[in-house]
C-alpha cells in the first residue's frame, strides 16, 4: 500500500484556483449586459468635467482675464495645500462626516430593527413614512431646518426654552459648535431613511437558522447581535457606511443655505464654490475640485479594503 494518500478527484473544488462555473458567469454576462450601457453613459458624462478640472488646474486662470492666463504646473495644489484655510474645511468637513454617518448609522439600525420586526400589514406604511424626509429635496430642508432655528421667526427656542443653555436669544448660526450641530442635526435627519433601507436588506439576509441556533445555545439579544446578525450583514454595512460617507463629505446645500460657509463652517465643496463662482479663479478652484475628488476615492479605497467584505461569498457564490 501507498504510504501517502491522494486527494479525491471529486472533492476539488473547480472555483479554489479561481475558476467559475457557468450558473455565475452567466449571471456576470446578464450584469455587463444590464449595466453596461448606463455605465458607458454615466463614463462619457462625467470623463469630460473630470479632465476639464484637471486641465485647468494647472493654470493660473481668472475668468475675469482669460487673456493673461498661464500655466503653473502643480502650483496651485501648492498654494492649496499650504493655506490653513483648506485645512480648516478639511477639518469642517471630516467633522460633519464623522458625526452624521456615525449618528445615522445607530438610528438607521434601530429604524431598520423596527420595520424588520414590525407586523406584516404595517411594514409597507413604517417604509413609506420613513421615507419622507429622504425624498424632501436638501435645499428645501435645509430652509426648513434654517427657518425653525431663527431667532426671529423660529420656534425652537420657545419650544425647547425649558433646556439648559437655550433662551428666547440663542442664536443657533452665531458659533461655529451651534451652527455645525444644526447643520448635522439637518443632515442626520434627512438621510437616516436612507441608511435604514440599506440596512434593512442585509438584515433580510440573515438565516433565521443562525438566529435560533443562537437562542437554543442560550445566547443573549447583545450577543446574538455581536456574533450573529453583523457578521452576517457586513457587507450592507459597507456599502451603507461607504455611500453615506461619499455624500457626506460633498456637504454644500446645507451649509450654502444655513451659514455661507461663516462662523468656520466652511466644508471643502463650498471652498471649491467660492474660490469657482465668487472670486472666479477657475484654476484654484478646479485645484480644490480635484483634491476633494481625490479625497473621495481615498475613502473609498480606505473603507473597501478596511472592510474585507468578500462579496463573491455575500452573494453566495
Amino acid at each position: 500500500m501507498s504510504a501517502t494518500l491522494d486527494r479525491p478527484t471529486s472533492a476539488v473544488d473547480p472555483t479554489r484556483d479561481g475558476g467559475l462555473n457557468e450558473k455565475t458567469r452567466a449571471e456576470r454576462r446578464l450584469g455587463w449586459y444590464l449595466a453596461g450601457p448606463a455605465f458607458v453613459v454615466m463614463l462619457l458624462v462625467t470623463a469630460y468635467p473630470i479632465v476639464q478640472a484637471v486641465y485647468d488646474s494647472l493654470f493660473d486662470y481668472r475668468l475675469t482675464d482669460p487673456e493673461n492666463s498661464s500655466f503653473v504646473g502643480l502650483g496651485n495644489y501648492g498654494v492649496i495645500l499650504t493655506d490653513s484655510v483648506w485645512w480648516t474645511s478639511f477639518g469642517v468637513t471630516a467633522f460633519i462626516t464623522v458625526v452624521t454617518v456615525a449618528v445615522e448609522l445607530v438610528l438607521g439600525f434601530g429604524l431598520a430593527l423596527v420595520m424588520l420586526n414590525a407586523l406584516r400589514g404595517l411594514r409597507p406604511v413604517l417604509r413609506t413614512v420613513i421615507l419622507i424626509p429622504y425624498a424632501v429635496i436638501t435645499v428645501v430642508s435645509a430652509f426648513a431646518w434654517q427657518f425653525a432655528f431663527s431667532v426671529d421667526s423660529g420656534f425652537v427656542n420657545s419650544w425647547f426654552s425649558w433646556v439648559p443653555g437655550v433662551t428666547a436669544d440663542t442664536d443657533w448660526f452665531g458659533t461655529q459648535g451651534l451652527s455645525l450641530f444644526v447643520i448635522c442635526l439637518a443632515e442626520i435627519w434627512k438621510t437616516t431613511p436612507f441608511i435604514s433601507l440599506l440596512l434593512l436588506a442585509g438584515l433580510a439576509q440573515v438565516p433565521d437558522v443562525l438566529q435560533e441556533a443562537a437562542k437554543v445555545d442560550g445566547a443573549t439579544w447583545f450577543q446574538r447581535l455581536r456574533r450573529v446578525t453583523l457578521p452576517n450583514m457586513k457587507a450592507a454595512i459597507m456599502v451603507a457606511v461607504l455611500f453615506r460617507t461619499l455624500d457626506a463629505f460633498r456637504v454644500f446645500d446645507s451649509v450654502f443655505v444655513m451659514t455661507a460657509g461663516a462662523n468656520g463652517t466652511e466644508t471643502v465643496s463650498f471652498l471649491a464654490y467660492r474660490q469657482t463662482i465668487e472670486r472666479v479663479e477657475i484654476g484654484l478652484g478646479s485645484a480644490v475640485s480635484v483634491l476633494l475628488f481625490l479625497s473621495v476615492v481615498l475613502i473609498s479605497a480606505l473603507f473597501i479594503k478596511g472592510f474585507k467584505v468578500d462579496l463573491s461569498q455575500a452573494r453566495g457564490e
